[in-house]
């Protein structure tokens, strides 16, 4: 799939400037094996890049200015790198902006390119492509005119564009796009940038997402609240346990001893997150001895809480995940990505995928009106120079 999107993205290079590009880069998204809502929690998440990519073609273009062409959109914008870098009602411009003010305040020295890119990430499917753009970006212009960018700090200088642009994302979507190997999940320390890769061969099963296609509002208020909710339960087992200092520190028993003491419904979120954690762990070990229905039943698990305690949800992803339990097919399924629509992540057995599509994409038009989506994903390498 990705060679024809090379093929197809250089070829538009070569008719637009009428030379072939000097540097190609391949920039994928990422998935979430488990550890979900825990990156802001002191927790551990387990990405994973996958093999849906932005392709990226560049040249030196020998001028103070940078032409930026996104085939997918028909496209385009000038930059003069002299000026002042600002915000532009053209959203998918800030991303780039983003990234050409992070490299030039942090003292990298970079003069004018071409570049136009093509994508076959889904957009808006929670499998950053936002994060494949801007570190492809930086990947590509480091290339380009030979600046030395560590990954990590690659990483960082998406994030740190992000940011500019307006949203306040963790680490975990720009590092595992830089630090993605093929069949290998990383498990990350969000607040150390400390990792470890651990294998992910899921041997007998394959990696299917399905897309509710739908979003609900909900989430930037309820992300709020829920990150204040975990503030006030971690403050409260602080009070009981003062050798505490993060909520990786807190066993489930302790938090059992104490439950008394939590408003109800902020004793279920810190029980999700206590336990999520608990389960990364788990999942690594899972991964390490091949014991892939382990790792499926983690994947269950988390749904429940991400559902029933976390109450990050929706109608339609518990539908798909109660369909997966019921299905001997599918030996795992939870929602992935901060909730209330995007996509459920699942492990079917190999040579069933066609038969579980057909079903789930008929039963999820006839119960909600909606056609469902599916994405067959493979891990695979991160942000790469072809």
């Amino acid at each position: 799939m990705n060679e024809i999107l090379i093929q197809n993205t250089t070829a538009f290079f070569e008719k637009t400037f009428g030379s072939a590009p000097q540097k190609i880069v391949l920039s994928p998204g990422r998935i979430n094996i488990i550890g979900e809502h825990i990156d802001y929690n002191d927790g551990y998440v387990l990405p994973a890049a996958i093999d849906k990519v932005i392709c990226f073609a560049f040249e030196k273009s020998n001028t103070k200015k940078a032409k930026v062409i996104a085939i997918d959109l028909n496209e385009e914008f000038e930059i003069d790198l002299t000026e002042k870098v600002e915000l532009n009602d053209a959203v998918w411009t800030n991303y780039i902006r983003g990234v050409i003010k992070q490299l030039q305040d942090n003292g990298f020295a970079f003069e004018g390119f071409n570049c136009v890119f093509s994508s076959n990430i889904p957009v808006g499917s929670g499998l950053s492509s936002s994060a494949a753009l801007e570190c492809g970006m930086i990947f590509g212009i480091a290339a380009l005119f030979d600046l030395k960018i560590e990954k990590k700090d690659i990483a960082l200088l998406g994030q740190k564009a992000e940011h500019w642009v307006g949203i306040n994302c963790g680490i975990m979507d720009q590092f595992s796009s830089v630090h993605g190997l093929d069949n290998k999940v990383i498990k990350l320390d969000c607040n150390t940038l400390d990792f470890e890769y651990h294998n992910a061969d899921f041997k007998d099963y394959s990696l299917i997402l399905m897309d509710s296609n739908v979003k609900h509002s909900l989430f930037t208020s309820e992300y709020n609240t829920r990150r204040i909710e975990c503030e006030q339960g971690l403050a409260i087992i602080k009070q009981h346990f003062p050798e505490i200092k993060t909520f990786r520190d807190c066993k489930e028993e302790q938090l059992l001893s104490i439950q008394d003491k939590f408003d109800p419904t902020v004793f279920k979120r810190v029980h999700f997150v206590v336990k999520e954690i608990n389960r990364v762990i788990k999942a690594c070990e899972a991964l390490d001895k091949g014991n892939i229905e382990l790792l499926g039943q983690l994947l269950f698990e988390t749904h429940y809480g991400l559902s029933q305690e976390y109450a990050v949800s929706c109608e339609e992803l518990d539908m798909l995940v109660d369909t997966a339990k019921a299905d001997d097919a599918i030996i795992g399924s939870r929602l992935m990505g901060g909730g209330f629509g995007g996509c459920t992540i699942n492990l079917i057995k190999k040579g069933h995928e066609n038969e579980v599509k057909r079903k789930f994409s008929n039963l999820y038009l006839d119960t909600f009106g909606i056609e469902l989506k599916f994405y067959d994903v493979k891990i695979s390498n991160g942000t790469q120079l072809l």
